[in-house]
């Protein structure tokens, strides 16, 4: 027998009709802050970053593929990682099906992570994607936006990460178990797994210049979580205890 409050369909429609209120308002303050982000100043970027991807050599220029617009998933997949991130890998899962949309209104989006190229191409088919996905190593792309770090940061507690410093569940020691879960699943300890962070960052071209324009991290990736959002609809909503998910290819097998 369900525990859950049961209720007529009258109940029903009486409690909907005021939730979708609710709804209508959040979805009003969400267009609101979106107007918010895209009247964010933009700023120039100087530095010559540079990038390896599938054609060769790139500039954070070359990345835009002829389009004004970028958008950057930072994806957790450091040098020594010997498979994705999981979390990044269940968002990531979400990126064929818009790519084409995205670039046929003029925006790129693609991941970036400090693995080898070679890694990460590897990688994009076990798990079989084909979003564009470029190598960041040798370069201080990651660093300086703050999704990378080094191990002087994270041993002298110097990593600020989502405009603040320490406060993230991977700055925690020891590390919680979903972290060191995680790490395993990854191929690396918790401290090397915690050098890395998700993110999402935006960049224009405009004559000439590359400007960045917006970036989020930890909650304000949510969006980018397809299935939570499916989740959230569903009649036991996230129903989590602890972390549940894992590679798209690896349910119904034993974690390693």
């Amino acid at each position: 027998m369900t525990i859950h409050q049961v209720g007529t369909r009258e109940d029903w429609l009486a409690a909907r009709l005021a939730l979708l209120e609710d709804e209508k308002d959040l979805t009003r303050r969400s267009d609101e802050l979106a107007r918010r982000r895209q009247a964010l100043p933009w700023v120039p970027i100087d530095t010559p970053y540079r990038f390896q991807t599938a054609a060769g050599p790139a500039s954070l220029a070359d990345l835009f593929d002829g389009r004004s617009q970028l958008l950057v998933y930072h994806f957790m997949f450091g040098p020594d990682y010997q498979a994705g991130c999981v979390s990044c890998s269940a968002v990531a899962d979400g990126f064929d099906g818009i790519v084409t949309h995205l670039a046929n209104h003029d925006v790129t989006l693609l991941a970036v992570s400090r693995a080898p190229l070679e890694k990460l191409l590897a990688y994009r088919k076990r798990m079989g994607w084909s979003f564009p996905w470029v190598s960041s190593q040798g370069s201080d792309f990651n660093f300086d936006f703050n999704v990378s770090f080094t191990d002087a940061q994270q041993r002298d507690g110097l990593v600020e990460y989502n405009y603040r410093r320490a406060g993230h569940a991977l700055d925690v020691v020891p590390p919680p178990q979903p972290v060191t879960e995680l790490s395993r699943m990854s191929g690396v300890d918790p401290q090397t797994y915690a050098r890395e962070r998700p993110g999402l960052s935006a960049f224009a071209l405009d004559d000439g210049t590359v400007y960045h324009t917006y970036s989020t991290y930890t909650r304000g990736i949510d969006d980018l979580w397809g299935m939570y959002k499916w989740l959230d609809r569903a009649p036991l909503g996230r129903n989590e205890e602890g972390r549940w998910y894992r590679r798209h290819d690896e349910y119904g097998q034993p974690l390693p």
